[in-house]
């Protein structure tokens, strides 16, 4: 989560349904894959609330009711304690392309990517295979760059 405060709301609902839910864990994965796995579900439902959120206002202002929002706005509140690139523009870049990728691949190049996770750790994670993260990483880098390519082409 880019934005501190919900990451920290996040973690304490994260807490509680591990807590709620360790008589279920099976030992099957490490207890830290098993966690990561609760952790990123949460946030892609935070996220995916937060989507339906701004759709009911996108038709709000239709109706006249409201202003509409951008979907990416959220994405570019720089208090994600994970990255430190020094150029705040560049960051918000970044989380506004990664936010346009399909889910799958925003999910697979942030575990990959920005927290440091292995394929082999992705995969148990999004339970994949490995060849599938790998292929979905692939897809993820190759948008990223034609999005990319096209904010700086309109840089320019």
């Amino acid at each position: 989560m880019p934005n501190k405060e919900d990451a920290e709301d996040i973690a304490q609902d994260v807490f509680v349904e591990v807590y709620n839910a360790i008589d279920k864990f099976k030992g099957d994965s490490r207890l830290s894959t098993w966690i990561y796995r609760i952790t990123t579900n949460k946030c892609l439902e935070f996220i995916r609330k937060k989507n339906t959120k701004k759709r009911f206002a996108f038709l709000q202002s239709i109706t006249g009711n409201a202003i509409p929002m951008d979907k990416t706005d959220y994405f570019t509140e720089m208090n994600h304690p994970g990255i430190l690139l020094e150029n705040k523009e560049l960051t918000a870049t970044l989380f506004k392309a990664i936010s346009r990728l399909p889910e799958s691949q925003s999910v697979v190049f942030t575990l990959h990517k920005i927290d440091g996770k292995s394929y082999q750790e992705v995969a148990e994670i999004t339970k994949r295979s490995l060849s599938s993260v790998e292929s979905v990483m692939f897809r993820a880098k190759k948008n990223l760059k034609g999005l990319l390519e096209n904010y700086y082409k309109n840089e320019q």
